[in-house]
């Protein structure tokens, strides 16, 4: 009866988290409001979210990266929802692609830093994939207050242009479709693909708009003969084709989609999907409420994997991470996942559910290394605290089966996949394939939490250098005081390892309903299919 109760508080908990993400995301869907909508759709524009929703195939998958990109960020701009671009991932005449839309009602579509960082994640997948991009432009060009934060550097405005004919020299496919302004720097993203469309009265592209070329060289011409559809099309050249609506131009990207020619894919095996055996909605209740508590693993990957088989690596030896092989939508894969339940090792000694251990470290690097021999994409589900610290876990040489796990995931040539379950703290977030080891996709359920150390722990230490700070400087601190200066920290601290912190700076591709991950990690293994592995996998100078 107890467990009855347990299963249904986790479920309570986590169908809220849920919900509030859900309300989120139908905030964000909105964009600029509905005001700045009706003035689009007057001009006889679709909405940024419309145009997609128009272009991709009906009835098929889709996944959205970024939608919570810059959420409670640039406040005194009046916010920047979704940092006022769209990006999805989903299917274009039968043909896996990657869209990016600017949305014009969110400051005329302006770009800020993170409009910059989130265009840049875009052509990141489409890159490492080698997935054909769909660009619908419609942009006021740099958002001039924030020029110097998005402007000048390597990872800003310009490396886009840059992407572009480093993306044309790889020979990946670029569409645009010129829907609204096209300004500056921003005119050669479109000029840049491979076919630039326009749409008459409402597309324009310029260098210059006409204000500034009034300022500049005192001549006097409007914006549709400076670089309407009619000029850029019969007269410059600048753009291929013109269209009278957004929805004629969109039919002619869904016409130009059909026509491309297969390419050799990476070879990763898919035999016919199946569902998980186990109710993958139980893993609402199988998930606890509280971060510290402790659950087994196998009892989520089951409600993940097709017909719930997993064929588990070295089962009894470094039990706090679980390595095995399964399929998920049909296709195979390699799961390394952190145990979250106490365990006994191999010398009789419990170890600590999320912790990473040397012999569970060791484990790991092995597995990965299997799976790159064998061509098979990993996926990473994060639920860890760290590695295990303490004078017997350094004596045993925690840093160095670390170091082999750590190289083992930075040279893996196989793609990987990362779902963060719940906690990703300090070099665990590393070792077990975080944002900044590459993998293809990496999102996070509304229960994650991640961070460099847990909070209780980092409250506990930040309140002891604050103080600290305070006694040498002379002043008292009575017991009151001190509380409410812990409670100050813990909840900034706490607000910093929300998923939402995360996915407003692009740490995490999305925050995702559990339900969707078996989605996700499939159409992310059909857009890695498209990239041949090119590269040979070598550890280095780091042995195992």
């Amino acid at each position: 009866m107890s467990e009855n109760i347990e299963f249904n508080r986790n479920e309570d908990h986590n169908k809220t988290l849920l919900s509030g993400l859900k309300q989120k995301l139908i905030q964000v869907s909105i964009g600029g409001g509905k005001k700045n909508a009706e003035k689009q759709h007057e001009k006889g524009k679709l909405l940024a979210r419309e145009r997609i929703e128009y272009l991709l195939d009906k009835d098929t998958p889709r996944i959205e990266v970024g939608a919570l990109v810059a959420d409670g960020m640039y406040q005194e701009q009046g916010g920047c929802p979704a940092a006022g671009v769209v990006v999805v991932i989903g299917y274009v005449s039968g043909r896996q692609c990657i869209v990016v839309a600017n949305d014009a009602t969110v400051k005329a579509g302006a770009w800020f830093p993170m409009t910059a960082k989130k265009n840049l994640r875009a052509q990141e997948i489409s890159m490492e994939n080698k997935l054909p991009i769909i660009y619908l432009v419609d942009s006021a060009g740099v958002f001039l207050p924030m020029q110097d934060e998005i402007f000048p550097d390597k990872e800003h405005f310009g490396r886009i242009f840059r992407n572009n004919a480093v993306m044309s020299s790889m020979g990946i496919i670029q569409i645009s479709a010129i829907m609204g302004s096209c300004v500056a720097g921003g005119a050669y993203l479109p000029i840049m693909s491979d076919e630039a469309m326009i749409v008459d009265k409402t597309g324009s592209v310029f260098l210059a708009g006409s204000y500034l070329v009034k300022s500049a060289i005192g001549e006097e011409i409007d914006n549709e003969t400076l670089g309407g559809a009619t000029t850029q099309c019969e007269i410059s050249g600048v753009t291929d084709n013109k269209f009278p609506d957004d929805k004629s131009c969109l039919d002619y990207i869904r016409s130009a989609m059909d026509k491309i020619g297969r390419l050799p894919d990476a070879g990763f095996d898919r035999a016919v999907p199946s569902s998980p055996k186990s109710d993958e909605k139980e893993i609402y209740g199988v998930l606890p409420e509280g971060r510290d508590k402790q659950y087994d693993m196998h009892e989520l990957i089951n409600r993940l994997v097709d017909d719930s088989e997993f064929d588990e690596y070295k089962e009894k030896y470094g039990q706090t991470i679980l390595c095995g092989y399964a399929r998920i939508d049909g296709w195979a894969v390699g799961i390394v996942a952190n145990q979250r339940k106490v365990v006994k090792s191999k010398k009789g000694e419990m170890q600590f559910g999320g912790v990473i251990y040397s012999d569970s470290a060791d484990k790991a690097a092995r597995f990965v290394m299997n799976c790159n021999q064998r061509k098979i994409p990993l996926l990473f589900l994060q639920d860890v605290t760290g590695f295990m610290v303490g004078s017997r876990s350094e004596q045993g040489g925690i840093i160095k089966d670390g170091a082999k796990l750590v190289s083992a995931v930075a040279n893996s040539v196989v793609p990987k996949f990362t779902i963060m379950v719940g906690n990703s703290f300090g070099a665990g977030n590393y070792a077990m394939c975080g944002k900044a080891y590459d993998p293809r996709l990496i999102v996070a359920w509304p229960s994650a939490q991640i961070a460099v150390m847990g909070g209780a722990a980092a409250a506990k230490t930040l309140l002891q250098i604050q103080t600290g700070t305070m006694k040498a400087q002379g002043k008292e601190i009575t017991p009151e005081e001190e509380q409410e200066l812990l409670k100050t920290i813990i909840d900034r601290y706490s607000s910093q390892t929300s998923p939402y912190y995360a996915a407003s700076r692009l740490w995490v591709d999305a925050i995702i309903d559990p339900l969707d991950t078996r989605k996700w990690v499939s159409m992310g293994i059909e857009m890695a299919n498209h990239a041949p592995i090119e590269k040979q996998f070598n550890v280095g100078i780091i042995q195992t």
